[in-house]
């Protein structure tokens, strides 16, 4: 169930109260175990003023990959994932796609019941995809949304 914000005071406290838990509340907050994920009027005043950088520790933490091999999957190169850390805050491009894995994961977990499950099936080539790795091929939003439709197949039983 989303949450509608009704008044300015409303939507500070509930963009206060995201503040470095928004890929948490994507992925868990999909599956009940902290709440509703937030409203999207909040999530896109967050994804334009730039997420901490906290929360791509907390995707990769969340996907069990290295840093190494997660940031070239969001188009982060290495030098800009030392600026991002320096400054202590992702762009809003880079914001969006750690949002859209985050998303990712909590879909996945909704339908493959285990983060175990999940990250295994993000991570290993699938055939509904044509053979291709659900992370690499959710490099573009276009992508991420033949992963979700995919993943919603699954949970059907129309798998293909």
């Amino acid at each position: 169930m989303l949450t509608h914000i009704t008044s300015p005071d409303q939507f500070r406290t509930e963009f206060e109260k995201l503040s470095g838990q928004v890929v948490k509340s994507c992925i868990h907050g999909q599956t009940g175990k902290s709440g509703s994920p937030p409203a999207p009027s909040v999530l896109i005043e967050a994804l334009k003023v730039g997420l901490p950088i906290q929360e791509l520790d907390s995707l990769r933490a969340s996907l069990n990959l290295p840093m190494d091999r997660l940031a070239p999957l969001l188009g982060i190169s290495k030098a800009t994932l030392h600026r991002r850390k320096s400054a202590g805050r992702l762009d809003p491009a880079e914001s969006d796609r750690v949002l859209r894995f985050a998303r990712l994961m909590g879909r996945a977990i909704e339908f493959l019941e285990t983060e175990e499950n999940a990250r295994s099936w993000l991570s290993a080539p699938q055939v509904g995809l044509g053979g291709a790795v659900p992370l690499e091929y959710a490099a573009t939003e276009v992508g991420a949304r033949e992963v979700e439709d995919l993943l919603g197949r699954i949970a059907y039983g129309v798998y293909s």
